[in-house]
């Protein structure tokens, strides 16, 4: 069967190149019993696929079991998948036969396969590999004629380099790969998806279908649709309801989208792994900082011993430019740089906690500071390293200003 036929069988919309050979392999393979492997972005209709694999193989008269490894929880999955028996465990009053065992002769897709708890994917490894598995509570094998197609919107490779997934049953799944292109790769395709989803809400609440002006049409192509074709048909069903007016302007399509932003910068999160680590890293920035002050004020002492007359050339003018009147000044064509970066990640990190040592220490050299030079701030901030607007804030975090 050729891919436009497929098209039109399954309802497929769409004439992206990767889209059709995405189609293009699932027909060739689908002939055979070769495990599948499909990844793709959430909302991208990989299960769509699943269909076509089982529907124009061999055992397309048997039965096709849809199973959601991450709607499971993690400790009835093993008894969902491969039964138990009576009394395995509290709840368990009577035997029962698990996806594996009633999809028998079939086809059984496991979405979200990258959910599986580890001592799950050994049990599923077996399957593979024998076509046995044992029920939860059981000692007696059972031999099962299963073909798996199996997806994941998560790359599985970083979850192996994680040791969250088994490589060996990566491979297994992966014997033929099939890859669903983006929604925001098939730029050509998401106006006749629309269309087709407008049609389809216009028949089902019976009102006129809702269509899009030149310039909405370009709004909606240039999105990115993080929920791919699933977000898609959601929008146009939220204006098919909502909108009076059935031509879309592009403001009142803008309503619809929303805006979803991406930065570089760090963020700490209460309770969260990545937010500690975010806050000790700009702790170490701050001690490496202290930590070459200290370097350049041994330099500066070591070379205040000696007269200009036994200096060689290069040490009187790094004594020139960097220090004045025996005071350290830091010298502005390097500093001032790294105080904007500095400045910056303490305006957007929003630190919870700091180990007690290093505010003591903080306020410490602080205090030193103001006594060394009378109170003027500026004299002090260059002491400390830092911009007189950071050490305005720091006054007024350690109830230090003075009137």
């Amino acid at each position: 069967m050729d891919v436009q036929k497929i098209k039109q069988r399954f309802g497929i919309i769409g004439n992206s190149v990767a889209l059709g050979r995405a189609i293009d392999v699932a027909a060739r393979v689908a002939p055979t019993d070769l495990s599948v492997l499909i990844t793709g972005e959430s909302g991208t209709g990989k299960e769509i696929f699943s269909h076509i694999v089982h529907e124009l193989s061999i055992r397309k008269h048997k039965n096709y079991i849809a199973v959601n490894c991450g709607a499971i929880p993690e400790g009835t999955i093993d008894s969902e998948l491969f039964g138990h028996e009576k009394g395995a465990f509290t709840g368990a009053h009577e035997s029962r036969k698990g996806y594996f065992e009633v999809a028998d002769g079939g086809t059984i897709f496991l979405d979200e396969v990258a959910e599986l708890p580890l001592s799950t994917q050994v049990r599923l490894l077996r399957v593979l590999e024998t076509g046995e598995f044992i029920r939860v509570g059981s000692s007696k094998v059972i031999k099962t004629n299963v073909r798996v197609v199996a997806a994941t919107n998560v790359n599985i490779l970083r979850l192996i380099g994680e040791n969250q997934f088994r490589e060996d049953l990566y491979y297994r799944l992966n014997t033929v790969p099939i890859t669903i292109p983006p929604l925001r790769e098939r730029k050509d395709d998401i106006i006749l998806l629309f269309r087709k989803f407008a049609q389809d809400f216009a028949e089902k609440y019976q009102m006129p279908p809702i269509s899009l002006t030149f310039e909405s049409q370009q709004l909606l192509i240039n999105y990115r649709f993080p929920g791919n074709i699933r977000q898609l048909k959601n929008i146009t069903e939220q204006i098919s309801i909502l909108e009076r007016n059935r031509e879309i302007s592009v403001e009142k399509l803008r309503q619809y989208l929303p805006i979803f932003e991406e930065t570089k910068l760090p963020v700490l999160l209460k309770n969260d792994i990545s937010g500690r680590l975010n806050n000790e890293f700009i702790f170490e920035i701050f001690k490496m900082r202290n930590e070459i002050n200290d370097l350049k004020k041994i330099i500066r002492d070591f070379l205040m011993r000696y007269p200009d007359s036994v200096r060689t050339e290069e040490e009187a003018t790094f004594v020139k430019k960097v220090y004045k009147e025996d005071t350290f000044v830091e010298d502005k064509s390097y500093v001032s740089s790294y105080n904007s970066v500095q400045e910056n990640i303490q305006d957007t990190e929003e630190i919870k906690e700091e180990p007690l040592s290093f505010v003591e220490n903080e306020v410490d050299l602080i205090k030193k500071a103001l006594a060394k030079h009378k109170g003027r701030r500026k004299k002090v901030a260059q002491e400390l390293g830092i911009s007189e607007r950071t050490l305005y804030r720091k006054l007024s975090q350690h109830n230090l200003l003075i009137d």
